[in-house]
């Protein structure tokens, strides 16, 4: 009986419709689309490098946005490519079960990573504007070190332990999925398997990752707002909200789209606004993150001037 069932699963795949109701826009939007990936790339990758070459920027801050922004580069790299080849090849919406459990595994680890390392920032900002005195010592390389390895092993650890849920169920259906992303509810949706304690483990994971990250970075701006409202000088409250701003940019467009898809209904008339929060989230916000880290700080625009003038000089 398990080997049939294994039989059933390797036959099973994924019809990812993506945007084939509009196939007068194929085009178009997969020069959009492509845009934003190079822009992506080059603005992430750009932003590791202008980080590790300048020594000003090896500070806490810099070390948690430089793998921030190795996180949005693996997520859009996880995304992107697939929603491409979507557009334009013959067999575009076709996925195997085996494709679509490794997307969505990479797709959670990059996800809930992203969210714990916002977390840490936001505590780092805390630290940095509360207790200023103390943040060098707070801040300790090693500390930085094991916020960054909880960071990844936040997204690490769901990732494991969901994927191997759906490594063990039989699948017996193919899908079409109105996405061009494999979720985890459709993936369950094909099982032949009981998927009741699955669902219970995605809600607790789901739930904890968002809500605690949320809380603890609201928690850290709430007493960051009460520090710079108590202080006396115009520009030092200028400065102090200034250290934030990027950061708390960020955070209201990662965290106001993931919440704003979670309070969607479940019907068929909100699919379009599903999919293009979708591409919001994991295509456009890696692209945004790097543009609003570096237009507010002129020590990233400052490396980045010197890094093209020694690129053009040679």
């Amino acid at each position: 009986m398990m080997i049939s069932d294994r039989n059933q699963s390797t036959a099973v795949i994924f019809i990812l419709l993506g945007f084939s109701d509009y196939p007068e826009f194929q085009i178009l939007l997969f020069l959009v689309f492509l845009a934003i990936y190079v822009i992506t790339v080059i603005g992430n990758l750009g932003m590791i490098a202008i980080i590790i070459k300048n020594p000003k920027l090896h500070t806490p801050m810099y070390v948690f946005l430089k793998h921030l922004s190795f996180v949005d580069f693996c997520y859009s790299t996880a995304v992107t490519p697939k929603l491409l080849e979507n557009l334009i090849a013959e067999d575009r919406t076709i996925i195997s079960i085996k494709g679509c459990i490794t997307q969505f595994s990479f797709g959670v680890t990059c996800v809930v990573t992203e969210m714990v390392m916002l977390a840490v920032m936001a505590y780092d900002r805390f630290v940095a504007i509360c207790y200023p005195l103390l943040y060098t010592v707070s801040m300790s390389p090693k500390f930085c070190a094991l916020l960054v390895t909880v960071a990844y092993s936040g997204g690490i650890i769901p990732s494991i332990v969901l994927t191997y849920s759906l490594l063990v169920l039989s699948f017996c259906e193919t899908k079409i999925v109105n996405n061009f992303v494999c979720e985890y509810s459709v993936l369950l949706s094909a099982a032949c398997s009981d998927t009741h304690f699955i669902e219970i483990m995605l809600f607790i994971f789901a739930n904890l990752s968002t809500f605690c990250t949320l809380i603890i970075i609201l928690t850290s701006y709430l007493f960051i707002s009460i520090t710079i409202l108590k202080m006396h000088s115009a520009s030092g409250r200028y400065k102090a909200f200034s250290t934030c701003a990027s950061h708390l940019t960020a955070v209201t467009i990662f965290y106001g789209t993931i919440l704003f898809l979670y309070c969607i209904p479940n019907s068929k008339n909100s699919w379009f606004v599903i999919k293009v929060g979708s591409v919001f989230y994991a295509v456009v916000i890696p692209m945004l993150n790097p543009l609003i880290y570096s237009l507010r700080n002129n020590e990233v625009k400052e490396t980045f001037r010197k890094l093209m003038d020694l690129r053009i000089s040679q």
